[in-house]
């Protein structure tokens, strides 16, 4: 049975009722026609965000504003510090009306090491305790330089690593505690929401699968986990969360506006009308979204439940493969007991127990041993795969099966036509009957003129041959091939 639980990455924060609070606060009026105001995600009424696998996200909230009509001056507050502000995007809803004149983005972040480089040439105060009465008292210094050290003026000795702490008056106006968007805006006022979109980098996710294989390694159960890793600077909370997986083509540098401002209206488009547990086909990529609200906090690590599948068919195959190159020379024994390769075969479909298109990522495979005790017995790397196809992983290399290959004669008949015969000899040490597949990769033009076993053409430059190996038993495979390359 197949269950879809979870995975998106566009989150649209649903409604949180709480304590009626001013949507925007009025601070200190730079000048009297000009008022400032601040906002931040107190404000909030919604928030979303879609998380691509390509370790960036887009940002889509909804915060409600009580600002003075005419030219105003709005702090935007709690955006991502990773923000591309060229990608930001703000409109009035419900009819208000709000026209960005310009806009600043200011990330001049407030440091001790900031702190002192904007008050060079400055006095600050120094304290240092003093050892017989154990009080601070403070020393007037003027800041000369703080390039590789800060280096003062005190009473007229220019100094450096002096020892203390260090006060200053005040906050100069061009630091800021974190980044901030500084519009200009002309406004109808009053009471109004406005929607903000914009990219952030520092925003990923990917995608991890748990395979527990059955005692016969026919069948499986399957639970994938989304690892979502939050650092853009900002927390999200009561969030909606949607994924993309695909590869997503960026422009190194700057987006093109057309292709920024499609991507960001489609998937606010998609945001809007999903719902539940839910995998959708989005453009050329796949969306899945998580049906209930979550917090992803700044500087955090999240999982979340993608999908469960108990039972499903899978296929072990014993690989020992060959190599182009082998046919173009004059070679002895090429390998002796060479290890074969153990690989699992299932099919992405709803007929075998699965069918959701699976984002790219490691799977690990597990088995029970004779106690019941689940082992680690492989793992590989999946890329992102549609419904209705089939997958291969590798688990690594048989311990039992090996098998020996030699050139058992070659003859040269122009310049770039050569017949050879192989004899690849496979032995099973195990108490079971094997099967193992021959991908025998001749490139060029080739004929097969004669073979002990039955052979399958499976590309224009390769063939196969599957021969069974008895328990405990050897297998000798034997076949003449003719190729041109050239």
């Amino acid at each position: 049975m197949r269950k879809l639980l979870a995975i998106a990455a566009t989150i649209t924060a649903v409604t949180v009722p709480s304590v009626t609070q001013p949507a925007a606060t009025e601070s200190t009026p730079a000048t009297q026609e000009s008022p400032r105001f601040r906002s931040t995600s107190a404000q909030r009424d919604a928030v979303s965000i879609t998380v691509y696998n390509q370790n960036f996200g887009l940002v889509r909230e909804i915060r409600t504003l009580d600002l003075s009509s005419g030219l105003v001056t709005l702090e935007y507050g709690d955006v991502a510090s990773g923000i591309q502000p060229e990608t930001v995007y703000i409109r009035a809803l419900g009819g208000g009306s709000l026209q960005v004149l310009e806009q600043n983005y200011q990330f001049d972040l407030l440091s001790p090491q900031k702190l002192l480089e904007k008050y060079v040439g400055r006095i600050v105060n120094v304290y240092r305790t003093n050892p017989q009465t154990g009080e601070d008292e403070a020393v007037e210094a003027e800041v000369v330089s703080v390039n590789g050290g800060t280096i003062l003026r005190i009473g007229g000795e220019i100094t450096f690593n002096y020892p203390g702490r260090f006060g200053f008056p005040e906050v100069p106006d061009n630091l800021i505690a974190e980044p901030t968007l500084l519009w200009r805006l002309d406004t109808t006022g009053g009471q109004q929401q406005v929607e903000v979109s914009y990219l952030t980098n520092n925003l990923n996710w990917k995608s991890d699968y748990v395979m527990i294989l059955n005692e016969d390694d026919d069948a499986a159960a399957l639970t994938g986990w989304v690892t979502l890793t939050n650092r853009s600077g900002t927390a999200y909370e009561n969030a909606r969360l949607q994924l993309v997986a695909g590869d997503v083509q960026r422009v190194q540098g700057n987006m093109r506006p057309e292709a920024r401002s499609r991507m960001m209206a489609d998937a606010m488009a998609m945001q809007e009308r999903s719902s539940g547990f839910t995998e959708n086909a989005f453009f050329e990529y796949h969306l899945y979204t998580l049906g209930r609200p979550v917090d992803l906090m700044n500087n955090e690590q999240k999982q979340v439940l993608l999908l469960e599948s108990d039972d499903f068919g899978v296929e072990r195959k014993l690989i020992f493969h060959g190599a182009t190159h082998y046919y173009r020379g004059q070679y002895g024994q090429i390998a002796s007991n060479q290890k074969v390769g153990v690989f699992l075969d299932f099919e992405n479909s709803e007929r075998n127990g699965l069918g959701m298109p699976l984002p790219k990522g490691v799977v690990r495979v597990y088995k029970r041993d004779h106690t019941g005790a689940l082992q680690f017995i492989g793992e590989d790397l999946i890329d992102h795969t549609p419904r209705d196809e089939e997958l291969r992983i590798k688990m690594g290399e048989a311990f039992d099966v090996v098998g020996d290959r030699r050139q058992m004669d070659y003859t040269v008949l122009s310049s770039c036509v050569s017949e050879s015969t192989w004899r690849i000899d496979l032995r099973n040490h195990k108490d079971e009957d094997v099967e193992v597949m021959l991908v025998e990769p001749v490139g060029g033009d080739w004929q097969i003129l004669s073979s002990t076993h039955p052979f399958e053409q499976t590309d224009a430059w390769t063939f196969t041959l599957t021969p069974e190996i008895e328990a405990n038993g050897e297998t000798r495979v034997e076949y003449r091939v003719r190729v041109r390359w050239c």
